[in-house]
C-alpha cells in the first residue's frame, strides 16, 4: 500500500506541476512589466531546477506518513487549541488565504469521500495498533496531503497568488480523483485480511409509498401528484445511491488516471440529491399549500402533450444546468426565466422538437422565478450584493430542482448561503463606499465562485461557503455592536450638556427675574456665564457647594448691575471661573468686568464692539455637537398615542420608515432616547449614525410618522432575514394570483 499511495500521488503532483509551469509562463508572457515578467520567469526556473528534488522529497513524505502509522495524531495534524502563550505570533493576511484555502480543499474532500474514508481510518488504525483515526488525522487523508503540497508550493515562488493558484489546481487535478485511490487502498488492506468485509452503511429512513397508497379509501390511493413526485427521490432507483460505499470495489490497475477516471464517471450519472428528501409533516404541508397555491394561481394551464413535444426529465435538466454552470461568463443569464428559456431553446435545437419541462420542475422554476423577484425588489438593481445573487441563481436552482425543501427549510444549507449573501448586501455594503467595504465585497465574490466552480450535488460545498461567511458576519456584528455602544455613550455625553446648559440657563433666568438687563450684558451671560455654569454644572453635579456657589455668583453679577456694591473678591471669582472655558488673561478680565460694570471704559462703543466679536469668533461649549430642537406643535390623539408607546420600547428597537411612495423601505436601529429633550439616536445595521435624520430627530416626529403609517415599530419576534420576507411575499402574490383567477372565474 505504502508503493500504491505514493507512486500514484507522485504521478497526480508531477502532472500538477507540468500544470503550474505551463500557467506561470503564459503569466509572464503576458505580463505589463518587465518587473511583474521577471517574477514569473525566476518561479519557472526555480520550478525546473528543483522539480526533481520536490517530486523525491513529496514521495518521501508520503511514504514516512504511511509507514508511521504509529506515531500520535498530532504529527499528521495540528490540533486545533493547542497553541501556548510562547507560540502565539502575528500572522499575515496572506498566510490566513492560505490556511482557509487548504482547509476548505480538505474538508471538501474529507466529505466527498466520507464512507471510504471511515473504512480506511479503522483499517490504518488496526496497522498502527492505536485507535481509529479521525478523518483529520489520517495520515493520507486531504489535510495530510495539503500539507506536502503546500511544502512543494513554497519551494517554488515566495508569491501567494502563485501558491493559491497551486492550491486550486490541486483541488481540481489532483484530488479528483481522490475518493476512487480511497477505495483502491480499502481493496488492497481487505484482500489483505484487514477487517476484511467492513462496511458502514447509515441507516436512512424512506416513506413506505406502497403501504400508505394500500387502502383504496385513502387519500393516498390517489394516482402520484406532483408533490410525491417533489418527496420521493427523483432517480429512478434509491438503491444506486453512491454513498453507500462498502469500500470493496475493484482494485486499482496503478494508475491514478484511471482511478480518477472510474470516479469521474461515477459521479457522471450520479443525480441523486443529497441534501436529504423532504419527510417531515409540517415540511409535507408547506409543499401542499405551495401546490394548491400554483394550482389556483394557473387553472387549467397546459404544459404540452408527449405526443408530440419532449419533456426532460430532472436528471437530464440537472447535467444541462451544469453545463450553464460550468460556462458562467458575461452572456450567463440574469433571471430564472431566461435561464429557462435558454435551457428549453438549447434542446430545441439538439433535437429539432419543442421541449417542456415536467410539471413539478416547471413549478420549481415558478417558484424559484418570484423569490429571485422578491429579493431583488428588496435589494437595489444593479448592486454588488444583486450582482453576486445572479451568478448564484443557476446552483440554487438545482438544489431546488433536486430538493424542493430549499424553499420551505431555513435550516437548508443553500438557503442559509442565500439569506447570508442577500443579508450581507442590504446591510453590510454600501455602494456609495465600495472602498470600506472592500473586503466583504471579495469574500462574498470568492464565496459564489467557490459555489459556482465546485458544486454538483453536494450539499457540503454549500455548507462550506456558508461556514466562511457567517464567521465574517459575526465579527462584522461583533464590531456593529462595539459602534454601537460608543455612539450610545456620546449621545448620552452630547444630551447631559443639553441638559446642563438648560439648567444653566434657567439659573441665570432665575437670577434676573421680571426686570430688564443691557442688551451687552443679555448677551455675555448668555454665551460666556452659560458656558461657565454649564461645565461646572457637569464636573460637581446639582448638590455640589461648587454649583452653588456659581449660581450665588449669578446673583451677585446681576444684582452689581443694578447698582448694588460688587464684593471685592468677586471679581477675581468671575475671572477664574471664565477661565474654565478657556478664557485667559485680559480676555477673561475684560469679559470679567463688563459682567460687573466695574471699568470705567464699560460705555465705550469700541470696546465693547471688538469683545463682541472676539465672543463671536470663540466656539462654545458643544455648539457643534447639539442642534437646535425643532418646534412642538401640539399632538392629536393618535399620535399622543403612538409617542406614549414610543417612549415605552426598549433601546435597540428596529423601526421601518417608508423612504418614498414606491413603498420602499429601511430598517434602522433606534439605540438610545433621550427622556428629558426626547432627542432620538438611530443607528444603521453598521452601528453607525444616520446623519441624515432631518423628520425623524425626535420621539414626536417618529410617532407622527407612525401615526401616519410612514413607518411601524417592528416587534421583537418579527427579526426575520431579508430571504423570509422575500418569500412570504411570493406566498402572497401567489395568493393574489390564485383570488385573481378565482374571480375571472365567477364573472365568466
Amino acid at each position: 500500500m505504502q508503493s500504491l499511495v505514493a507512486e500514484e500521488l507522485t504521478r497526480e503532483l508531477a502532472r500538477l506541476l507540468e500544470t503550474i509551469e505551463r500557467d506561470l509562463y503564459l503569466q509572464a508572457s503576458q505580463a505589463r512589466g518587465a518587473a511583474a515578467q521577471s517574477e514569473w520567469l525566476s518561479a519557472v526556473e526555480a520550478l525546473r531546477a528543483n522539480r526533481d528534488r520536490l517530486l523525491a522529497d513529496f514521495s518521501a513524505d508520503v511514504s514516512a506518513a504511511v509507514a508511521n502509522l504509529q506515531a500520535p495524531s498530532g504529527a499528521h495534524s495540528e490540533p486545533e487549541g493547542a497553541a501556548t502563550a510562547d507560540s502565539l505570533r502575528l500572522v499575515k493576511h496572506t498566510e490566513i488565504a492560505e490556511i482557509n484555502a487548504l482547509t476548505a480543499i480538505s474538508r471538501r474532500h474529507e466529505a466527498r469521500a466520507r464512507l471510504p474514508m471511515l473504512l480506511l481510518c479503522h483499517r490504518m488504525a488496526v496497522l498502527g495498533g492505536r485507535p481509529a483515526f479521525a478523518a483529520t488525522d489520517l495520515p493520507v487523508g486531504p489535510r495530510a496531503v495539503g500539507t506536502m503540497v503546500a511544502r512543494v508550493a513554497a519551494s517554488i515562488s515566495g508569491e501567494v497568488e502563485t501558491r493559491l493558484h497551486l492550491y486550486k489546481l490541486f483541488d481540481r487535478q489532483m484530488m479528483t480523483g481522490y475518493p476512487s485511490l480511497v477505495e483502491a487502498m480499502n481493496t488492497l488492506l481487505d484482500k489483505a485480511n484487514v477487517l476484511p468485509g467492513l462496511e458502514f452503511v447509515p441507516t436512512r429512513v424512506r416513506r413506505d409509498n406502497g403501504a400508505r397508497r394500500a387502502g383504496p379509501s385513502t387519500p393516498e390511493s390517489a394516482p402520484e401528484t406532483t408533490l410525491e413526485k417533489v418527496a420521493r427521490p427523483t432517480t429512478a432507483n434509491a438503491d444506486n445511491d453512491p454513498d453507500r460505499t462498502t469500500g470493496t470495489g475493484n482494485p486499482s490497475s496503478g494508475a491514478f488516471q484511471q482511478v480518477s477516471g472510474r470516479f469521474d464517471e461515477d459521479r457522471s450519472h450520479r443525480h441523486q440529491p443529497t441534501f436529504g428528501t423532504v419527510d417531515t409533516a409540517s415540511e409535507m404541508q408547506a409543499l401542499a399549500e405551495l401546490q394548491q397555491l400554483l394550482a389556483a394561481a394557473r387553472p387549467g394551464v397546459a404544459l404540452g402533450s408527449a405526443a408530440t413535444t419532449d419533456v426532460l426529465a430532472t436528471d437530464e435538466l440537472d447535467a444541462s444546468l451544469g453545463e450553464l454552470q460550468s460556462a458562467e461568463g458575461a452572456t450567463a443569464p440574469c433571471n430564472p426565466a431566461q435561464v429557462r428559456h435558454e435551457l428549453l431553446e438549447h434542446h430545441r435545437q439538439a433535437r429539432g422538437r419543442v421541449a417542456h419541462l415536467a410539471a413539478h420542475d416547471e413549478e420549481t422554476f415558478e417558484l424559484f422565478g418570484l423569490l429571485y423577484s422578491e429579493i431583488g425588489r428588496q435589494l437595489r438593481q444593479g448592486s454588488r450584493a444583486a450582482a453576486q445573487l445572479e451568478r448564484l441563481q443557476v446552483p440554487l436552482l438545482r438544489v431546488a430542482l433536486q430538493d424542493r425543501g430549499f424553499f420551505v427549510r431555513k435550516q437548508h444549507p443553500a438557503r442559509q448561503l442565500l439569506e447570508s449573501i442577500a443579508e450581507a448586501g442590504s446591510q453590510w455594503l454600501e455602494d456609495s463606499e465600495p472602498a470600506s467595504d472592500a473586503r466583504l465585497d471579495d469574500l462574498l465574490h470568492e464565496t459564489v465562485s467557490h459555489v459556482v466552480d465546485h458544486y454538483d450535488g453536494e450539499a457540503e460545498v454549500f455548507a462550506a461557503a456558508q461556514e466562511t461567511l457567517a464567521a465574517q458576519l459575526e465579527a462584522l456584528e461583533r464590531k456593529a455592536e462595539a459602534a454601537q455602544r460608543r455612539q450610545v455613550e456620546a449621545a448620552r455625553g452630547r444630551d447631559k450638556l443639553e441638559r446642563a446648559k438648560q439648567q444653566a440657563a434657567s439659573a441665570i433666568k432665575d437670577a434676573i427675574g421680571d426686570a430688564a438687563v443691557p442688551r451687552f450684558l443679555a448677551t455675555l451671560l448668555e454665551q460666556a456665564w452659560t458656558d461657565v455654569l454649564s461645565l461646572v454644572l457637569l464636573r460637581h453635579g446639582e448638590d455640589s457647594p461648587e454649583w452653588r456657589d456659581h449660581v450665588e455668583a449669578t446673583s451677585r453679577i446681576i444684582a452689581a448691575n443694578r447698582g448694588e456694591p460688587a464684593p471685592e473678591a468677586l471679581q477675581p471669582r468671575v475671572t477664574e471661573a471664565l477661565g474654565l472655558v478657556g478664557y485667559q488673561g485680559d480676555e477673561a478680565g475684560a469679559i470679567a468686568g463688563r459682567l460687573l460694570a466695574a471699568d470705567d471704559d464699560a460705555d465705550d462703543p469700541a470696546s465693547r464692539t471688538e469683545l463682541a466679536l472676539k465672543l463671536k469668533a470663540r466656539a462654545r461649549l458643544g455648539a457643534n455637537e447639539i442642534p437646535p430642537l425643532p418646534a412642538l406643535e401640539p399632538r392629536s390623539a393618535r399620535e399622543e398615542e403612538c409617542f406614549g408607546h414610543l417612549r415605552s420600547v426598549a433601546f435597540g428597537t428596529t423601526i421601518e420608515f417608508t423612504i418614498n411612495r414606491n413603498g420602499d423601505s429601511v430598517r434602522q436601529r433606534l439605540a438610545w432616547f433621550s427622556p428629558t429633550t426626547g432627542r432620538v439616536l438611530l443607528l444603521n445595521h453598521r452601528g453607525q449614525r444616520i446623519e441624515d435624520q432631518r423628520g425623524r430627530e425626535t420621539l414626536d416626529q417618529i410617532a407622527r410618522l407612525i401615526s401616519s403609517g410612514e413607518a411601524r415599530i417592528v416587534p421583537a419576534d418579527d427579526h426575520s432575514s431579508l430571504v423570509d420576507r422575500a418569500w412570504q411575499s411570493a406566498l402572497a402574490r401567489l395568493r393574489s394570483f390564485g383570488r385573481s383567477s378565482s374571480n375571472n372565474g365567477v364573472t365568466k
